[in-house]
């Protein structure tokens, strides 16, 4: 692919990412009521959240489209797995029960980790040198999009909403005009489901007319030349063989894991304690959240201008001092209004300058290109594996009601300190290099 046509790549990829963080909070805007149409205690939506596209759906897709994306391609992942997404979609527009609804957040959940992987790899391998930040953070503001217009969406046909006539009108042409109360009130879940069904078909269309990454052809040219095994049992052996490569997972595990374990709750949990804790409506706190994920948009839009000029290690330490103080403001009392506005606006400085973006970026320079998207398949499988488990701890930490929110803020605030920590230390100086001389540096000419 030529590299002046990245961005055009780039926008068409992070669609990927609007749909990853879309599936997200498309289930928490809607959590209370599903739970209520449903009869779901909080083990019920602390499952939901385990196998969603937060933890483990995620986390099982990431394991094995990492590996599939190095064995067959990059474009092998654009051409099928949107697909699956729909799949996985219209079972949550349709579910009747919580097994289904369980089914339809898995589905969706593999699709979104199979996806990832591939995406943040073909962005680096489809960028210019001094763009490779630039595009990573395109690529996040697609992530802070999703649920910038789910939790639109989500505010406007909630319960009411001013389009929940459109939802009763819906609502009454599918279920019969004797339908009301929680029936009727989770349609407008639904239709939020439904409108990223639709953005999934059109990010389809586009990703299959993408061209093949050249970094892994000529990969895949070289091996065959040297005659190479390319199966996926080789690749792990040749990943975990490598000191560097083992030390490197290991760096991106820890810094992404211990912010992740508190973003993933952010994520799936928010509009809910809006709701438990703060004792807000679904709509204002769906409107509260939206305005929060609004910040993370127009900050990451603003890194994207200094990332690849300024040094990595001061913003990622700028984005976790946001994170630290919006758990300290926890800490302190959300009692009323200012308390709850200051917490999502500083949640949204720090979502605009994450660790996400770091990791993304790095995570994608720091590995050659044989094992590039499996390192980070196996990784992402690592951290929303343990952020699933995590999901359940969290809701026990948390109680019915949000009693015990205190003692989890005083969790998080620990795990936002070990990636802080560990970041600061390992952060590796990649800047103004391409990915052949970084991997050159790292591991020598054999790869």
């Amino acid at each position: 692919m030529a590299k002046n046509s990245s961005l055009k790549s780039t926008i068409a990829v992070s669609l990927t990412n609007y749909l990853d963080a879309g599936a997200i909070v498309a289930g928490a805007s809607g959590l209370t009521l599903w739970q209520h149409y449903l009869g779901l205690t909080e083990l019920h939506l602390g499952w939901l959240n385990f196998i969603s596209a937060n933890c483990l759906g995620a986390a099982l897709g990431a394991i094995i489209g990492g590996f599939l994306a190095d064995k067959y391609g990059r474009k092998f992942i654009y051409t099928y797995n949107l697909i699956v997404y729909m799949v996985g979609v219209l079972l949550v527009m349709c579910s009747v029960n919580f097994p289904m609804l369980l089914m339809g957040f898995l589905v969706t959940g593999i699709s979104v980790g199979i996806g990832v992987p591939a995406s943040w790899t073909y962005i680096s391998e489809s960028s210019e040198v001094n763009k490779r930040g630039r595009n990573i953070c395109i690529s996040q503001m697609s992530w802070g999009c999703g649920p910038m217009i789910i939790l639109l969406l989500g505010m406007l046909f909630a319960p009411g909403g001013l389009l929940f006539n459109w939802v009763e009108a819906i609502g009454h042409a599918v279920g019969g005009a004797d339908l009301s109360g929680d029936a009727l009130n989770v349609f407008s879940s639904r239709v939020v489901f439904f409108s990223l069904f639709v953005v999934a078909f059109i990010a389809w269309n586009m990703q299959r007319k993408l061209e093949e990454s050249g970094d892994w052809k000529a990969t895949k040219e070289e091996a065959k030349a040297k005659g190479e095994d390319n199966g996926l049992i080789h690749a792990f052996g040749v990943l975990f063989s490598n000191r560097k490569a083992v030390k490197t997972v290991c760096f991106l595990a820890a810094i992404y894991l211990t912010w992740n374990l508190v973003a993933s709750v952010m994520g799936f949990f928010q509009p809910h304690i809006y709701e438990t804790a703060g004792g807000l409506s679904n709509e204002y706190a769906n409107m509260l959240s939206c305005v929060g994920w609004a910040i993370v948009v127009a900050i990451t839009f603003g890194i994207s201008f200094i990332i690849d000029k300024v040094p990595h290690r001061l913003l990622y330490i700028l984005g976790l001092l946001a994170a630290l103080a919006t758990w300290v403001v926890i800490i302190a009392g959300v009692n009323g209004m200012v308390g709850l506005w200051a917490f999502s606006i500083l949640w949204g400085i720090n979502g605009g300058i994450s660790v996400q973006i770091f990791y993304a970026l790095w995570g994608s320079e720091l590995f050659p290109a044989k094992f590039r998207a499996g390192a980070q398949g196996l990784m992402f499988f690592i951290v929303r594996g343990l952020s699933a488990i995590w999901g359940l701890i969290f809701t026990s930490i948390y109680g019915e009601n949000g009693e015990g929110f205190t003692v989890a803020a005083w969790c998080m605030i620990v795990l936002l300190l070990i990636s802080l920590v560990v970041g600061v230390i390992g952060a590796p100086n990649t800047r103004g290099k391409s990915l052949a001389q970084i991997t050159k540096e790292r591991y020598g000419e054999d790869f």
